[in-house]
């Protein structure tokens, strides 16, 4: 039988040295889990469903606007474009947010996410994008491909204005 996990060195010399036993070791509990999201608040979304970038902006506005610090939101939409639940991913500091497309999915997937859409504010207020924003949304596209989820815009919030990644072509 294969094992999946490569040994090491030292493991290696203990079992030619004889000094460790296989059989010696006491079995490992492993904990049984379910997963599920819980909601923490709600608002209300008067245009039902997002159509454009403009639409984007409006729903994300209010989370991020006049925050101090970056964060990274992802909006979970259903197969007609309507939010389903929005959750912070990530609270960066003053000028950087580190973002792993594991964190921004495992929201989309507990959701049942047709679609998503992200965003993050520069607290500069300038809503120019960087070379990683850029980046971190080729990623995610990368990884929402592989799990059946799209990737349908990455918003950028600065003072009362936004950049759409994708109306700039870069999506």
């Amino acid at each position: 039988m294969k094992t999946y996990e490569r040994p090491t060195m030292k493991q290696l010399e203990w079992l030619e040295e004889g000094e460790v036993d296989m059989k010696q070791q006491p079995a490992k509990r492993v904990n049984i889990v379910s997963l599920k999201m819980v909601r923490e608040s709600s608002i209300l979304y008067k245009e039902r469903s997002v159509k454009s970038p403009e639409d984007a902006y409006h729903l994300f506005k209010s989370f991020l606007e006049e925050a101090d610090r970056e964060y990274f939101v992802v909006a979970c939409l259903d197969t007609k474009n309507q939010p389903t639940a929005i959750n912070i991913c990530h609270v960066g500091s003053l000028n950087s947010s580190i973002v792993h497309p594991r964190e921004v999915m495992k929201a989309a997937i507990l959701a049942n996410s047709a679609s998503i859409l992200v965003a993050h504010n520069h607290p500069s207020s300038d809503p120019t994008p960087s070379r990683e924003d850029i980046e971190v949304t080729k990623r995610l596209q990368e990884a929402g491909k592989i799990i059946g989820i799209d990737v349908l815009d990455h918003i950028i919030i600065g003072e009362e204005k936004f950049v759409s990644l994708k109306e700039k072509g870069l999506i």
